[in-house]
C-alpha cells in the first residue's frame, strides 16, 4: 500500500520535471549496513533496508525519509540526502536517544525503530514522548506519504 502512495508522490514531482532518488542497490546497503554497525554501534533493522532498496532517502512536503549518507554513494542522486548516520549523530548527542534508530522525520515528529521494544513508531519532536506505535515499517511509512501527500 505505501508503494501506491510513493508513485502518487513520483507522479507529483514530475509535475515539476523532478524525480525521487531510486532504490541502493546491494552493494550500497552491504557498505552502508557495516558502517552504521561501526558508526553507531547497532544493527539496521531489515524491514527499513528493504525500503531503501525502493527509495533511497526521500523528502516530500516537509517529510523526510532518511537514506544512505551521500559520502557512501558514488552515483548521483535526484534529490538530497539526508543521511540516516548523519542524523543519528545528531539525535545521539541526547543520551537517552540512543535506544532508537531514527529513521526520517518532520517539522513535529520523529520516525523511528525502538531497540529496546523492538518496534516502529512516532515520537513527538522536540519532547521524544512516543505518540504511536506501528505493526510494522511498511504501516509507518505508509502514515508518513499518507501526511506527506495530503499536505500539498
Amino acid at each position: 500500500m505505501w508503494k501506491e502512495k510513493l508513485k502518487k508522490i513520483m507522479q507529483e514531482e514530475a509535475l515539476y520535471g523532478e524525480q525521487i532518488n531510486s532504490g541502493a542497490t546491494e552493494k550500497q546497503l552491504e557498505l552502508f549496513k557495516n558502517k552504521v554497525n561501526a558508526e553507531l554501534k547497532t544493527n539496521l533493522p531489515d524491514e527499513y533496508c528493504k525500503i531503501l532498496e525502493v527509495v533511497n532517502g526521500l523528502e516530500f512536503n516537509g517529510f523526510i525519509l532518511y537514506g544512505i549518507d551521500q559520502n557512501l554513494i558514488e552515483a548521483h542522486q535526484n534529490q538530497k540526502i539526508n543521511g540516516l548516520i548523519e542524523n543519528n549523530r545528531i539525535w545521539y548527542e541526547n543520551k537517552c536517544q540512543k535506544r532508537y534508530v531514527f529513521l526520517g522525520e518532520s517539522n513535529i515528529s520523529w520516525y523511528v525503530y525502538d531497540l529496546t521494544a523492538k518496534n516502529y513508531c512516532e515520537l513527538d519532536n522536540p519532547s521524544g514522548n512516543q505518540v504511536e506505535v506501528f505493526d510494522n515499517i511498511e504501516t509507518m511509512i505508509e502514515k508518513v506519504l499518507t501526511d506527506a501527500y495530503s499536505l500539498r
